[in-house]
């Protein structure tokens, strides 16, 4: 029977990268990708020479049973994402459970983690937190935020550059007494924390000109 291995990958620093991670890929018989092109540059730094597929949230579960057809022929597959651990606001979640279904297991490769990265360096205290990933565009996102106002404890949420200042000004509207820390570029050259309220933050993005790199926010 073959394996389904859930990599986890560097989400800037390609140093990042586990010793078992690089064995796990080097070992498979074919890697699945969010974006082929961006996983051929982590396997170029490291010399590694496999078939790359396409698998991003759109072809996820279209992509189930040509794994599960590749699992029955005893093969290894590997799953990556742009960056980070599969999954987590990342496309994964949906494949290994149809994989369970059909009776194969996933194993976890574990490594990098922007949810993880960003909380060991924000100074919160307590063991405590809500993670919600990226809020929706539209339907149910000031739903989202209602929620996360009535919260107690921390909440975590991932944003795009694109939609940063836009978040930053719904928190003033709605929590603007709120401390908020914005983790950016994590464990690349240009990596920031910073911490205020939304209205200090928007403030400090508008005046930066353009928002660089995704997002980890972390509402107090």
């Amino acid at each position: 029977m073959g394996t389904l291995s859930i990599v986890a990958t560097p989400i800037g620093n390609l140093e990042d990268i586990t010793l078992r991670a690089l064995r796990t890929l080097k070992e498979a018989d074919v890697i699945y990708a969010e974006d082929t092109r961006v996983t051929a540059k982590l396997l170029a730094r490291y010399e590694i020479k496999k078939s790359v597929f396409r698998l991003d949230a759109a072809k996820e579960a279209q992509k189930a049973q040509e794994i599960i057809t590749r699992l029955e022929n005893d093969e290894k597959v590997a799953l990556v994402s742009d960056a980070g651990t599969p999954g987590i606001s990342d496309p994964g979640a949906r494949l290994v459970a149809i994989c369970r279904q059909a009776g194969f297991q996933a194993i976890t490769i574990p490594g990098p983690s922007a949810l993880t990265a960003a909380l060991s360096i924000a100074g919160l205290e307590g063991d405590e937190f809500t993670f919600m990933g990226f809020l929706p565009h539209k339907k149910g996102r000031q739903t989202a935020l209602k929620r996360i106002k009535e919260m107690e404890i921390p909440v975590v949420l991932y944003e795009s550059p694109h939609r940063i200042v836009k978040l930053m000004g719904e928190l003033d509207a709605s929590m603007p007494e709120r401390q908020v820390t914005l983790a950016r570029e994590i464990t690349k050259i240009h990596e920031e924390v910073l911490r205020g309220t939304p209205s200090e933050l928007w403030a400090r993005l508008e005046t930066d000109g353009s928002a660089r790199g995704e997002f980890v926010v972390i509402v107090h």
